[in-house]
């Protein structure tokens, strides 16, 4: 999996690519645990993602209960169909903010 983070003007924005499995979560956790506290939003673009298991949830639940606990927020964007189709069966695109 390739993951850039960029942190500008207390903004990280993470865009992992490939497939978010029990054997990339891993490496998406150490990306987002680089963002430093003084990041108080945070966006992780999947635009470059086509496969979420359960592993890549429990991270990304993880980063949101992360940016809450230092009074930011956390944005998912650009989920393909399918990976939208997680969230949504698993009710996680009702506790997550996820633009389309």
């Amino acid at each position: 999996m390739d993951i850039k983070v960029t942190v500008e003007d207390g903004k990280a924005l993470v865009t992992p690519e490939g497939k978010l499995t029990v054997a990339t979560a891993p490496e998406l956790e150490e990306a987002i645990g680089t963002i430093g506290e003084d990041a108080n939003a945070l966006e992780v673009d999947l635009a470059g993602v086509d496969y979420v298991a359960s592993a890549g949830l429990r991270v990304l639940v993880a980063a949101q209960k992360l940016m809450s606990s230092r009074g930011g927020s956390m944005t998912i964007s650009h989920p393909a169909d399918d990976v939208y189709d997680v969230f949504e069966m698993t009710g996680l695109s009702e506790i997550l903010t996820i633009e389309r």
